[in-house]
């Protein structure tokens, strides 16, 4: 049940995002407008969909110290919480580097198609974390569910083959994947938090300091840290950690805030978004917005975006009480992993049966493509909606 003390606009916020994250990745790119997809890595701006992943990892941020104070409130020590820190970015991580290696798999030197080892992978998947709720008596159910989903992985792992069968491969990094990047920016945050504590400046400072290597790398000045590129890029490069960070920061200063004057807390915060706006476009002078390069201009608009837009829902959920409009954002933001990764099982299902589900998706109408889309993902939010009720949740 959720605290009656609880920010509706944090959870409204990150379900938003969620929501959207679904929409942009499901539009068909070349049948919509252009200013709702993603724009090329040397254009100087972006799209709606160049927003939404920043938007939730600024969210990330914002959720962190609400999340920490709940578990040393409830007796944890510092240890068990830094303990939680790691398995669950190392799960964040795994579970990342598997899905962007869905691709890569050859089905020939595997021995199974790309659909039913992304099926098999995502069940397995769901198997090792989910929440599970079984009275006591059943508790070692869960153990064995666990255990099974564990050795799926492993048997996927194991018959994995990518490359030809002259030059076979296997499952590789490359990149971290969405939930890897969030698993790197959470890292960053968390930890952060869990050491620094409250203090707004302390933090700020670090954001800073993520900013300004966000600059030097960008400007080709991080050479030195090459070997460590492969394994730590996403800290080194500080893009990422820097929105995390960024949603930190705001999160303690709405903390302090909030404890007087909403109208305050409500001005302060859109004073900070229209800050980061135009610290944005200041950047923009040396470096284009460009989500693909990861640019400090765009990171801060984005930012700038994701404050204003937060404000704007406090204001309308948690001060004015209008909630009603929000009722498909809130299960979303509740219930996040669970949102972002069952949709995939429909996908893999889908094209796996040539499933002609999603005929939306064609050149001649833009309103049909984009109806479609939304369609999607009303439809997916209400079934991560239907499986929490039915006490499949993850909980990384």
């Amino acid at each position: 049940m959720p605290s009656k003390n609880r920010i509706l606009s944090i959870d409204i916020m990150r379900g938003l995002t969620l929501f959207l994250m679904l929409f942009v990745n499901d539009l068909y790119v070349r049948g919509v407008p252009s200013w709702m997809g993603h724009t090329k890595a040397n254009f100087d701006g972006m799209g709606l969909a160049d927003w939404v992943f920043p938007g939730f990892l600024f969210m990330v941020g914002m959720s962190i110290p609400f999340a920490i104070k709940g578990r040393l409130n409830k007796g944890q020590s510092k240890i068990k919480v830094f303990q939680h820190i790691i398995i669950r970015t190392l799960s964040l991580l795994l579970i990342g580097v598997l899905m962007v290696n869905v691709g890569r798999l050859n089905p020939e030197l595997s021995g199974i198609s790309k659909h039913l080892w992304a099926v098999l992978m995502y069940i397995s998947i769901f198997l090792v974390w989910n929440m599970y709720q079984f009275k006591p008596n059943l508790k070692f159910l869960a153990l064995v569910l666990k255990l099974v989903g564990v050795a799926g992985l492993i048997g996927l792992a194991i018959i994995f083959k990518s490359g030809t069968a002259e030059n076979p491969g296997w499952i590789t990094t490359g990149w971290w994947g969405i939930l890897g990047l969030i698993g790197w920016g959470y890292f960053v945050a968390a930890l952060s938090f869990l050491l620094i504590g409250n203090s707004i400046w302390k933090t700020a400072i670090l954001w800073g300091i993520f900013v300004g290597l966000n600059i030097l790398s960008q400007l080709g000045l991080t050479g030195f840290l090459n070997p460590l590129k492969p394994y730590i890029g996403t800290i080194l490069g500080g893009n990422t950690p820097s929105i995390v960070l960024a949603g930190l920061t705001i999160s303690l200063i709405f903390q302090h805030l909030n404890k007087g004057s909403h109208k305050k807390t409500i001005l302060i915060i859109l004073s900070l978004g229209v800050g980061a706006l135009i610290a944005g476009f200041v950047l923009r002078n040396w470096f284009i917005i460009s989500k693909i390069k990861g640019t400090p201009s765009w990171a801060m608009v984005c930012n700038g975006i994701s404050m204003i837009l937060f404000a704007l829902i406090f204001l309308i959920a948690d001060v004015w009480k209008k909630t009603k409009w929000a009722a498909i954002f809130k299960p979303a933001g509740q219930n996040s992993l669970t949102t972002y990764l069952a949709p995939d099982i429909i996908y893999y299902i889908i094209w796996g049966f040539s499933l002609p589900f999603l005929f939306y998706k064609q050149d001649e109408s833009q309103l049909l493509a984009v109806a479609g889309s939304i369609g999607w993902a009303v439809l997916m939010v209400l079934f991560a909606a239907l499986l929490s009720k039915i006490n499949i949740r993850l909980k990384l």
